[in-house]
Parts: structure tokens; C-alpha cells; sequence
């Protein structure tokens, strides 16, 4: 990566659900600096900067080829296997594969749509906050899931998994919306894992431990096996 698109990265405006942590670190900085001997100011500067990373929200540009399936977030593949979707979605229990994806507190924390596809069902699953490099943590953890309908009729499936300090999970895509492959569709606050299910007889091209990029990294292609 070069040194300017490392700074564009770095330098991202923020996402909006920042927006009460940036104030909040703005207003300890400030008030703290006037009213408190500016002992506060410090402290405050530092949240601000660390949110300002954190919540960074840079552009992508999705690779306009057909038929592929792009990463929904940046971050680290920590398990590559085929597994049944989770229940709540009624995806069948046909196991197929799922690319998990680690996010830690250092990387881009959107999701971005895998391929253009349609939201067919969301499902919110309340559970626990485990580190989210952890297998199980696809089946314990807080989780959103989205079952996505393709324009073939082939189903996959998108689910957000809270981590060991995340707390919350935002979605913004909705049942019977449309979306576009890259397109933005929720955030996790403060480290989490994304899960791909891919549909039946696809399979991924990437390995463990490679890194992903949101929105442009081809993680398949939707040929047929």
C-alpha cells in the first residue's frame, strides 16, 4: 500500500454511529482543558483520535467484474470450512462454506454487501461476548444475520458477530431491500467477526490467514461448481 493511500485510509471521515463517541471524547477534551486544570484534555484527545480511527469509513471501489462475491469486511480469515447457516435465517441445514472474518479493533469496522442480492430475512440472536477468533463464536456469540437472495435465485448468507468488547451491532439494510455488491449495510462497534456463507457449491477462493479488504476483495466466484 502506498504512503497516500495509507494517509486516505488513516484519514477517513467517520462513520455516523461515531457520532455520540466523537463528541463525547470532544467535549471531555475541551471542558476539561477550561474547568478541570487541564488534566482531562489528555484523556479526552486520546478517546477522540482513537474514535476517529476506529469509526474511519473509507471509500472502496468494488471490482465491476460479474458474478463474484467481495469481502463484507476488512480484517484477517481466522476459519475456512463448510458449515450449516445459522437456523434462525431457514436456509436448510445443508452444510456449505463459510469464510469467517476477524476484526480487530485496528480495522475498518463496516459491512459492505457481499454481491448484488436481495435482504430475504434478518435475524437478531442474543448470546455472548467471546473473542471473536474463536470458532464457537459463530454459534455463541451476539449475532445479526442476513439471508441475501441473489438475481438467480441461489441464497448466502451475512451474519455480524459481536466480539469479546463489542456491544452493539448496527444494521441498516432491511427485509425486501435491495443490495448493491460494496454497499454499505451495517457497522460493529469495538471489534467483532463477519461470517460468509456462500451459497451451495460455491467455493472460496482465499485461505486462512489472508487479509481482506471490504468491498473489494473477491472472496468467489458464482459460477457453477
Amino acid at each position: 500500500m502506498s504512503i497516500l493511500n495509507s494517509m486516505k485510509l488513516v484519514l477517513a471521515p467517520p462513520h455516523p454511529a461515531g457520532a455520540p463517541f466523537l463528541i463525547g471524547g470532544a467535549v471531555v477534551a475541551v471542558v476539561g482543558g477550561i474547568f478541570a486544570g487541564g488534566w482531562l484534555f489528555w484523556p479526552g484527545a486520546i478517546f477522540l483520535a482513537f474514535c476517529l480511527y476506529f469509526f474511519r469509513d473509507p471509500e472502496r471501489v468494488t471490482p465491476p467484474r460479474p458474478g463474484i462475491v467481495v469481502a463484507p469486511a476488512d480484517g484477517r480469515i481466522v476459519n475456512i470450512g463448510q458449515y450449516p447457516p445459522p437456523a434462525e435465517l431457514d436456509l436448510g441445514s445443508e452444510p456449505r462454506w463459510r469464510v469467517a472474518i476477524f476484526l480487530s479493533v485496528l480495522d475498518v469496522h463496516v459491512n459492505r454487501a457481499p454481491c448484488d442480492a436481495v435482504v430475504t430475512r434478518i435475524a437478531y440472536h442474543h448470546g455472548s461476548f467471546l473473542n471473536a477468533s474463536l470458532d464457537k463464536a459463530s454459534d455463541e456469540n451476539e449475532r445479526n444475520a442476513l439471508a441475501l437472495q441473489l438475481p438467480d435465485g441461489r441464497t448466502m448468507a451475512v451474519v455480524q458477530i459481536a466480539g469479546l468488547i463489542a456491544r452493539r451491532i448496527l444494521c441498516s439494510a432491511k427485509v425486501g431491500g435491495s443490495l448493491l455488491a460494496g454497499e454499505r449495510f451495517g457497522i460493529i462497534r469495538f471489534g467483532s467477526r463477519t461470517d460468509l456463507y456462500l451459497p451451495p457449491g460455491i467455493r472460496p477462493l482465499v485461505e486462512v490467514g489472508q487479509t481482506m479488504i471490504g468491498g473489494e476483495t473477491v472472496i468467489a466466484e458464482l459460477r457453477a461448481s
